[in-house]
């Protein structure tokens, strides 16, 4: 099964590499002029994206921080029960793992909603960033006469990579 899985990949890996060989060999004969850019160091790297990290940090560290203390009694609390757990009498011991339980329900419903609302923002601010890098594609694409700009290939000869090109025209903007 395992070599049956590695000669699936080897397949796949040549006619990956046959693929792009022959689109390559076809955008020469075509004429095609051809960019890459790598959009994720564009998201990461551009002073739009700084921007970005820096508004979501402010506007999430206050509830991450009371995400972390609320943790951390829960963990103190649980660990005094632990502690103090074998001279209590049966009622008062369950009555207090009870409320642990239902203390610990809740934080990990905050805990879900804060990253779900987490992940809502990032990508709210990430289609932001991207609105304007493709604007800046165009331009970069018009300016050079540019017939194809992939984003995210396997292989990028450096000539043919624009991301640094984006990143200086996203912050040169306003």
């Amino acid at each position: 099964m395992k070599h049956q899985f590695s000669n699936l990949i080897k397949v796949s890996l040549v006619a990956t590499i046959f693929y792009f060989a022959t689109l390559q060999a076809f955008a020469q004969d075509a004429g095609t002029r051809v960019a890459v850019v790598n959009s994720e160091k564009v998201f990461n790297e551009s002073n739009l994206a700084k921007a970005m990290q820096t508004r979501l940090q402010n506007e999430f560290t206050k509830r991450q921080n009371e995400l972390r203390d609320s943790a951390q009694k829960i963990q103190a609390a649980a660990e005094k029960l632990d502690k103090d757990g074998a001279i209590m009498n049966e009622a008062e011991r369950v009555r207090r793992q009870r409320e642990l339980a239902d203390q610990d329900r809740e934080l990990q419903r905050k805990q879900r909603e804060f990253t779900e609302d987490l992940n809502q923002r990032t990508f709210e601010e990430r289609a932001k960033i991207a609105e304007k890098a493709n604007l800046v594609l165009r331009q970069i694409a018009e300016q050079r006469k540019l017939d194809v700009i992939v984003q995210e290939a396997a292989f990028v000869n450096p000539k043919s990579d624009i991301t640094d090109d984006v990143i200086k025209a996203l912050n040169s903007q306003k």
